[in-house]
């Protein structure tokens, strides 16, 4: 495989065959990530990502989860993803799964047919990053796209058939928006209704946008512990499988929601209570 580091995928999809069909994110104006900055976005030509898959045929019996990088890869237009998609299934006879990152704005560019076309060839697993629900912290943060917008666009991939993974971003709102957003995020959640959702914690880059904003201050451990109640008191999709345990976050959780919101709810209380202890700074990562 020629990957062009540095490659990243969901934590999800670590064991996955990472086919890398795009190279950096059509958008790339989000201010606090800094994943893809200086790397111009380009779709590789489609001969080599079909090459590579043929590469990768050796590997046929084992390969079960495919994900296609790089940071937005659904924005491929139809005559990419289904030749890639087609020869995805005939390459590996045990694949289950074809996964991507999307963004609303990604979706928003496809049509429902187009979807559909997208579920029936494989691709069956789309991973989101909204990070707020707050319009006026979207806006701060240079989504691209409001919260109806995100709306609209999971109602989209759920009714071609897709599932969705929801990521969200602790701190995001800074201090002055912290309720706005954690409540606003997780009432996003539950109207986009996905399957797997996550809460990561922002660790502001250096000379980042977000970084040099005068208004911006990132609130306090104690504070992301209230955002994340925050969150879990408004989140209530239809049985969403529950991660908070990414290394970026002070207080590893998992659960479903909404079943086990209390629980959830008593460990946040132990921890801004000092009874449940925190994950070891040396052991954070960003």
């Amino acid at each position: 495989m020629r990957y062009l580091e540095p490659l990243y995928r969901p934590p999800a999809e670590a064991d996955s065959f990472i086919l890398q069909a795009t190279h950096g994110c059509s958008w790339n104006a989000c201010g606090f990530c800094a994943m893809y900055r200086g790397r111009p976005f380009h779709l590789r030509p489609l001969d080599q990502v079909l090459a590579e898959i043929q590469e990768a045929r050796i590997f046929a019996e084992e390969i079960r989860h495919v994900f296609v990088a790089d940071g937005d890869a659904l924005v491929m237009p139809m005559d990419h993803w289904e030749p890639i998609l087609k020869a995805l299934r005939e390459t590996f006879p045990r694949l289950r799964r074809v996964g991507c990152y999307a963004t609303a704005r990604n979706l928003l560019g496809k049509t429902p047919a187009e979807l559909r076309r997208l579920r029936e060839l494989g691709l069956a697993l789309l991973y989101i990053g909204p990070e707020s629900g707050d319009d006026e912290t979207l806006r701060r943060i240079g989504k691209g796209s409001s919260a109806a917008e995100h709306l609209e666009a999971a109602l989209r991939a759920r009714e071609a058939g897709m599932d969705l993974s929801l990521m969200f971003l602790l701190g995001v709102g800074g201090r002055e928006r912290s309720e706005e957003h954690a409540r606003a995020a997780g009432r996003l959640a539950t109207d986009m209704n996905p399957k797997y959702l996550s809460t990561l914690t922002l660790t502001v880059i250096p000379d980042s946008p977000l970084a040099l904003s005068r208004c911006f201050e990132l609130p306090d451990v104690q504070g992301l512990l209230q955002e994340l109640r925050w969150f879990i008191e408004e989140a209530a999709p239809t049985g969403a499988i529950f991660r908070s345990d990414h290394a970026s976050n002070h207080l590893p959780i998992a659960g479903r929601l909404p079943r086990d919101r209390g629980t959830i709810l008593a460990a946040i209380d132990g921890a801004l209570e000092g009874r449940v202890a925190l994950r070891r700074k040396e052991t954070r990562r960003n």
